[in-house]
């Protein structure tokens, strides 16, 4: 018998840990090269909300059905959406029967459901990838930051904006939108701010107006995330002016920013805790493709960074799951059919979300979106 061909995913994130649990579920073994030196090196970010035809869809061949139930929150469904003066124009409430269609998890958790379904020598952490090469026997070889030198037959880039595989398949890199996407919590937000909670509700919360969107998550354990979006050129005085390093004065100065906004809106920005990060919003060409080549491809961000607007980590995890069957059915062809799959799907989510994107941003938002509610 043929011996497998040894796979080294890079990256150990939603797609790339799909991709090898859904592998190691038909027998088939994987090698994953993480940046971070452990699980708990940096938090993970905030909630997803996992899509009954994509990310579902992708634990469902991860038979992790189980586990993501008993973390979900279905109540994470529920939106609300205001305006400046904050009218609710928006108070989507879901039932407690409704099916889970979009219910929200951390990213946190998601990504130990997916690393405790992995044997244990699966994640090899603290190996970052610094350059790749094809070798002239068609393998690859892999040069980590600590000096070693790892040689695979299968190379899967699932390394994110900045992927230092890409650059075998193209050299397009990620460009900036001009939006930036401000980051801020409150934790325990219940007990300390209970007036904000009852403002907030048990799922999402946005305002939208003057070109802007502040937006709130409900996270496990009482903590909000909250997300205050600028742009670069309406709000480049702005933005060079905000202090990032010193939190208190960055949040004066976002309230200034917001000056006009009701004050309980004002109040939220005040609420936060913790730091205050800037995320300049990077995008690939929707539409991006690559001329098939033998032995390697890209999963998730690496493939096609989209606006935050909910569809990256959805898209990303069935990009693992739609790979690994594909290399379960038919290993020779796996990767070019994969790609023609990927790349059709993609590229039309990735237009919807760069349309959903500038919606957010301009100034009829909030009526647009009660419109597309029904609630306006």
């Amino acid at each position: 018998m043929e011996a497998t061909p040894r796979l080294a995913i890079v990256g150990a994130g939603l797609g790339g840990l799909t991709l090898a649990r859904v592998l190691n579920v038909h027998g088939v073994g994987a090698v994953v090269f993480e940046s971070e030196v452990s699980p708990e090196a940096r938090t993970q970010g905030g909630t997803l909300d996992i899509h009954a035809e994509s990310g579902q869809l992708a634990l469902h061949e991860a038979r992790l059905d189980g586990e993501f139930r008993t973390h979900m929150r279905a109540e994470g469904e529920d939106l609300r959406i205001a305006d400046r003066n904050g009218h609710v124009l928006v108070d989507k409430i879901t039932p407690e029967d409704a099916p889970p269609n979009r219910p929200e998890i951390d990213r946190a958790d998601l990504r130990q459901i997916l690393l405790d379904s992995l044997p244990d020598d699966t994640v090899r952490w603290g190996r970052r990838l610094v350059r790749c090469r094809p070798l002239a026997d068609e393998r690859y070889e892999l040069e980590l930051e600590d000096g070693s030198m790892e040689v695979c037959d299968l190379l899967v880039g699932a390394d994110g904006a900045h992927s230092r595989v890409r650059p075998l398949l193209t050299d397009v890199a990620p460009e900036l939108t001009g939006d930036t996407l401000i980051e801020l919590s409150i934790a325990d937000v219940d007990r300390t701010h209970p007036e904000i909670a009852k403002m907030i509700g048990r799922g999402s919360f946005w305002v939208l107006a003057d070109q802007r969107s502040l937006g709130t998550q409900r996270n496990a354990h009482g903590r909000v995330r909250v997300y205050l979006t600028l742009n670069a050129e309406r709000d480049a005085v702005a933005l060079r002016s905000i202090p990032f390093e010193d939190p208190p004065r960055a949040r004066a100065a976002l309230a200034e920013v917001l000056s006009g906004w009701s004050t309980d809106l004002i109040a939220l920005l005040y609420a936060c805790d913790g730091p205050v990060i800037p995320r300049p919003i990077k995008v690939l060409p929707i539409g991006l493709r690559w001329q098939p080549t033998p032995g390697v491809t890209l999963v998730g961000d690496a493939a096609h960074l989209m606006p935050p607007v909910g569809e990256g980590a959805n898209q990303a995890m069935l990009d693992g799951a739609k790979l690994a069957l594909a290399m379960v059915e038919n290993p020779t062809t796996a990767f070019a059919a994969y790609e023609a799959e990927m790349f059709a799907r993609t590229s039309a989510i990735a237009r919807e979300s760069a349309e959903t994107a500038a919606m957010l941003q301009s100034p009829t938002a909030a009526q647009d979106m009660a419109r597309f509610f029904g609630s306006g």
